[in-house]
């Protein structure tokens, strides 16, 4: 079944450089004011998954929050080879990014289904790459549709599944075979 599936999951690899301000306290506002001077900016790498959703064109779809503040994007394949990316657009409310892979060249993207057709009991696959060792692949059901109430203003409607998503990297692809 994810041998159709597998060839559109990427890892998404970013570097960047972050200044980390500090918070102060709330008690000790009143004597330091509201915040701590900003820390030197510090070099950071991130890792996430994405899924070609446009071959020709190279479209990437990922999380915004992996990709955030990075100066440098790489894609990296199921079968290997890697390509650098660009950042099309993203939207920090709903933690979307698009990428566009450079140069792309037989890539393998994903049917996109329609969400409409989702039943609560069917069966759902989760697809990504948690911790840079590979994809990994966990199955379970479609638990609810419709979901809301998540204090998210405008963004409601969502599916839920109770496939084993690693919490450390919430980075994945949910196909339905």
């Amino acid at each position: 079944m994810l041998e159709k599936v597998l060839p559109a999951v990427v890892s998404v690899r970013v570097e960047g450089t972050a200044s980390q301000g500090q918070k102060i306290p709330e008690e000790f506002k009143k004597f330091f004011g509201d915040d701590l001077p900003d820390q030197p900016a510090q070099p950071f790498e991130g890792l996430g998954s994405g899924v070609i959703i446009n071959a020709n064109k190279g479209y990437v779809l990922t999380n915004n929050h992996v990709i955030n503040q990075a100066q440098k994007i790489s894609i990296q394949l199921n079968d290997g080879r890697e390509f650098d990316a660009k950042l099309i657009g993203s939207d920090d409310q709903s933690d979307i990014a698009l990428l566009q892979i450079q140069n792309p060249s037989k890539l393998t993207q994903i049917a996109i289904a329609d969400s409409d057709k989702l039943r609560v009991g069917d069966f759902a696959v989760a697809v990504g790459n948690p911790f840079g060792l590979g994809q990994t692949a966990t199955s379970g059901i479609i638990s609810a549709l419709g979901r809301s109430g998540l204090n998210l203003e405008g963004l409601e409607n969502f599916i839920q599944t109770d496939a084993s998503i690693n919490r450390r990297q919430f980075r994945w692809c949910a196909v339905k075979p």
